[in-house]
């Protein structure tokens, strides 16, 4: 028997080491199954695969995160000037908003607010500093959306959208001289007002599928004969369009003529063009759920532009594309995540507050059990928000274009968004569906579907973007070998990939190993960048990647070019990598607060939930695999103990509230993106400035409830009467009493609800 095991040793080693042995029975025959494997890539495929940039996500998915890596990337911070424009004129904006008004009466911001955005520089954040922009950063161009945004969505959007994809981006990356110095300096000023023109009727999230079309031919223009596009299109959805002056148009260009040369289909190409160009139409407002910010349609019909026109110039046609998936991270990275964060903000701080002041049955409603469980959540989803929008900010502030990353914080972000403002929500019940002046909740809550359907449709970023790039851009072999299969020599293509696939298995047996032996240790082995309580979750979050990876050769293997039709079980590898990547964000954000202890129930219950979450969509995977033996071989190697990572705990829950229903700095790190300001009228500083009246007043309150419980006082009666009754029997002091009124009259302020006339 010892024998045999030395020979098939033996042949096992010759089979591997000896190259023409190799190259003849694994080699090649591997080479001609991936072939037929592989996944067929669509033009528009291919050039999403080569824009952009892999960053952190590819650590995540290889088996092997590098977390030394992921704390290199340092804190975002804030410059001076950034600093200063958010403390001046933000917050003088913010003073500027009435959203009820701008919402319900005019349906539009005010002159005033329109012109101050436009004299202060609010449409230049991301224009460069020598064509009259800001040049800020995208954390900084996060945290002005996120503030204006905790007080009116509409404004916030107006700012966002000529700060995110559209013509002062495409310019500053891709336009020639003459189109810089001709719009940015404007654009900067806001005497040019932009849009960008995308979607259309029968394209939407598939961008690649565009209608609207350029034909190259000859016409005149200003009097002269030149070679032009003319274009058609009919675009929906476009926010700015109904105030815009200059448009950005995507279209698909082409030369049936052969004017430019042999190709007939340039492909996806952008231009700009001056709205009030002959032949383009700005046409009729839409309503997005309610809110006032302009968008609306726009059309045309053979509408004759020079070639000049093309943003980046003629030699930029056809590579519209690239260009779009490439800048796509302001919107998907920046705006879209800054509007949720603001939602976590504002009802994470005002959520708190009311269940404070809001008093059922004899007690804080805070204190009930079933309130803190939803409360938890926000508290939780809000850390998390603010973490995944710094750690994304980060990597397009370090010049990377993770469209991967961005992808997940669009999805993921906008979808904890939704969670945090339906549990408010719940909690703050009637004073969040009256809408009024008081109301802070109601239009963020009519609003938030905009994010998810915007950007791309969230079904579809998790169902085909998020694993679909991934798992082929993030893997170390994947793409060089789908290169290595489309080269045409075959004799240069086989030596390539058999120095690819011998990586490639060596990897794939690292991660399998790697994956049964934390599952069976339970990570105790694992390394760790940091020691304490956090080190463990370092530790499962490499398990989880190593599991991932395993899972993602083996289902390509099997599944091949199939994989992208199975959308289930690649959504469900797409959210085990997104849990990995806002895990990732919420520990480093715990490192980037300083360590702070009072940090430390919100990372125990959101690094929960993300490791729980993670292994669900693990064992989910695994359950509805197509080959039941390659089932059961990975529920032996990852799971070969079961499941045993659960959801947040109770206890998790009640520590994480009990330390946010009182003012302090854990409470403040997580709210500041909803500031205070003189003059603030609404119903936020009504909450706020009754929250931190009755906490004030904690200790008053415990001597009436003790005397309450002595017999001392009455125990049902208007607090009033309770008041003057602890006075008169001489359970607290004259001064006292004046802070409990105080504190009652802001409280049902807070409490109270705007009425009007008939409607």
């Amino acid at each position: 028997m010892l024998t045999i095991i030395i020979l098939a040793l033996i042949a096992i080693v010759v089979l591997f080491a000896v190259k023409n042995i190799r190259m003849q029975f694994i080699t090649r025959p591997v080479f001609s199954f991936f072939k037929k494997v592989l996944p067929p890539l669509s033009d528009t495929e291919r050039e999403a695969m080569e824009a952009g940039d892999v960053w952190w996500e590819g650590e995540l998915f290889r088996g092997n995160p590098n977390w030394n890596t992921l704390h290199s990337y340092g804190k975002p911070t804030l410059t001076a000037e950034e600093k200063d424009f958010i403390d001046n004129q933000v917050m003088t904006a913010l003073t500027m908003i009435d959203d009820f008004d701008i919402v319900h009466n005019r349906k539009d911001l005010p002159p005033e607010l329109w012109e101050y955005f436009k004299k202060e520089g609010f449409f230049a954040l991301i224009i460069p500093k020598k064509f009259g922009g800001k040049a800020f950063s995208a954390y900084a161009n996060s945290t002005i959306v996120s503030k204006l945004a905790s007080r009116s969505v509409s404004a916030a959007v107006t700012v966002m959208v000529p700060n995110s994809l559209g013509p002062g981006e495409l310019l500053t990356h891709y336009g020639t001289s003459e189109q810089k110095e001709r719009w940015l300096p404007a654009l900067a000023k806001g005497d040019e007002i932009p849009c960008f023109a995308l979607t259309g009727p029968e394209a939407g999230s598939d961008a690649g599928a565009i209608p609207d079309v350029g034909i190259v031919c000859r016409d005149t223009f200003n009097g002269e004969e030149m070679l032009g596009l003319k274009l058609t299109w009919d675009k929906r959805y476009i926010t700015l369009a109904p105030v815009a002056t200059v448009l950005g148009l995507a279209f698909q260009m082409r030369d049936p003529e052969g004017l430019l040369g042999d190709k007939k289909n340039l492909g996806i190409t952008c231009a700009l063009i001056p709205t009030d160009h002959p032949g383009v139409v700005i046409g009729r407002r839409h309503n997005p759920l309610g809110m006032a910010f302009m968008n609306g349609t726009t059309q045309g019909k053979e509408v004759f532009i020079p070639l000049d026109w093309i943003i980046g110039g003629p030699e930029f046609a056809g590579k519209g594309w690239r260009m779009l998936v490439e800048c796509l991270s302001a919107g998907r990275g920046i705006s879209l995540p800054a509007l949720a964060t603001a939602s976590g903000h504002m009802a994470t701080k005002t959520t708190t507050a009311y269940s404070y002041v809001r008093h059922q049955f004899g007690m804080a409603i805070g204190q009930f059990e079933g309130v803190q469980e939803a409360l938890a959540r926000i508290i939780a989803n809000t850390y998390q928000l603010e973490a995944a929008r710094r750690l994304t900010t980060t990597g397009i502030d370090l010049k990377v274009k993770p469209s991967v990353v961005t992808a997940i914080a669009k999805y993921h972000m906008t979808e904890l968004g939704r969670s945090v403002m339906n549990d408010a929500m719940d909690i703050q019940s009637g004073k969040g569906i009256q809408l009024g002046p008081k109301n802070y909740l109601g239009h963020p809550y009519m609003s938030n579907p905009i994010s998810i359907t915007v950007e791309g449709a969230n079904i579809l970023t998790r169902s085909l973007m998020i694993f679909g790039q991934g798992a082929t851009r993030c893997h170390p072999y994947v793409l060089a070998e789908m290169e290595a299969a489309a080269m045409e020599n075959q004799h240069e293509a086989l030596e390539h990939f058999d120095a690819l696939l011998m990586g490639h298995m060596g990897y794939a047996t690292r991660n399998a190993f790697s994956a049964l032996f934390s599952a069976l240790s339970g990570s105790r082995f694992g390394s760790a960048p940091v020691s304490g309580e956090t080190k463990q979750y370092y530790k499962d979050m490499s398990r989880i990647s190593s599991a991932l990876a395993l899972m993602t050769d083996l289902s390509m293997l099997i599944m091949g070019g199939d994989l992208k039709r199975k959308e289930m079980l690649s959504a469900r590898m797409g959210d085990v990598l997104s849990q990995l990547y806002l895990g990732s964000a919420t520990l480093k954000l715990y490192e980037d607060n300083g360590r702070q202890q009072d940090d430390l129930p919100a990372v125990r219950y959101v690094m929960a939930n993300r490791l729980h979450l993670a292994a669900k969509a693990l064992e989910d995977t695994i359950r509805n695999f197509p080959s039941r033996p390659v089932a059961w071989l990975l529920r032996g190697l990852i799971f070969p103990l079961g499941n045993h990572f659960t959801a947040p705990s109770d206890k998790m829950a009640t520590d994480l509230v009990g330390g946010m229903l009182k003012p302090g700095p854990a409470r403040d790190r997580i709210t500041f993106l909803c500031p205070e300001f003189e003059g603030d009228k609404g119903g936020i500083a009504e909450v706020e400035q009754a929250f931190v009246a009755q906490y004030a007043c904690k200790d008053i309150y415990k001597k009436l409830k003790k005397a309450q419980r002595a017999g001392e006082l009455p125990a049902k009666v208007p607090n009033l009467v309770l008041f003057a009754k602890a006075l008169e029997t001489g359970v607290i002091t004259a001064d006292e009493e004046q802070k409990l009124q105080h504190a009652d009259k802001l409280r049902l302020a807070a409490i109270n609800v705007n009425d009007f006339e008939a409607l």
